[in-house]
């Protein structure tokens, strides 16, 4: 069941393009997100495989969701009102996930970060449970957390933390990109896919790095807002798709963004 699940995420060769667009948890209705159900439409148009959502959107935009591969975010922590090194719980159970017909769990651990310890008990616990019903889990693995230093990311940290979501017993790793990543994919036996972070502020850029990451070994990438937050959201990830999935060069995927 969990390798049905995996193939609802990855095509055939392997990639899989993530919409993520579980970040209303934290920034509420976001520029690109204040309509989930028109977002998913258009990335679904473009081509993407899979989205990563919370459990009130996987619930509430059944129609749109329909042709996508479903992840959903389990755990949480507080919003952009709170503090962001309180200790994030679990929020949801596996039996949630499956009742609204979620392919995978998400959950984040930061390696190096000040609530390291319960966010890697966080995973353990996830993967416990979800491996009892088939359900696989994607570990969202940061050194040192969402807003940690450019010099914490450093490939040789992704690496550390892509193995130790590994060895978690996670079935696939989030990670971010650094340059580098061979020696993330090198020591790292289960898929690993970039996360996007930040708006680039240049489309050339987000393309080059998924390009170059794929080179190293990448299987993907599971990116939100340089994705929702584009000028054309459907042309953006058709773009990507391109790179994924038709071994487009960088030149040829902007020439996709651009409607040529």
């Amino acid at each position: 069941m969990t390798e049905r699940r995996m193939n609802r995420i990855f095509r055939a060769n392997g990639k899989a393009l993530i919409v993520a667009m579980d970040h209303g948890l934290i920034d509420g209705p976001c520029k690109g997100l204040e309509d989930p159900g028109k977002t998913i439409s258009l990335v679904a148009e473009g081509g993407a495989d899979a989205v990563l959502v919370p459990y009130g959107v996987a619930r509430h935009f059944t129609r749109e969701l329909a042709s996508l591969g479903l992840i959903m975010r389990t755990d949480g922590g507080p919003s952009k009102l709170g503090d962001p090194n309180t200790n994030a719980p679990l929020f949801y159970s596996v039996e949630a996930a499956l009742r609204i017909g979620a392919d995978a769990l998400a959950v984040s651990a930061f390696p190096g970060g000040v609530t390291e310890v319960k966010s890697l008990e966080n995973l353990a616990e996830a993967v416990r449970e979800a491996h009892r019903w088939g359900m696989p889990v994607m570990a969202e693995m940061v050194p040192g957390g969402f807003d940690s230093a450019p010099e914490l990311r450093s490939a040789e940290n992704v690496a550390l933390a892509s193995r130790v979501g590994a060895d978690l017993g996670a079935d696939f790793i989030k990670t971010p990109y650094a340059k580098g990543f061979e020696k993330v994919t090198a020591g790292c036996y289960k898929p690993v896919v970039i996360l996007g972070g930040a708006k680039k502020g240049s489309e050339q850029i987000m393309l080059t790095d998924i390009y170059e990451a794929v080179k190293a070994g990448a299987s993907g990438v599971a990116i939100g807002r340089n994705i929702f937050q584009a000028d054309d959201p459907k042309r953006m990830t058709q773009a990507v798709v391109a790179i994924l999935h038709h071994n487009a060069t960088v030149a040829e995927a902007m020439l996709i963004l651009e409607g040529k």
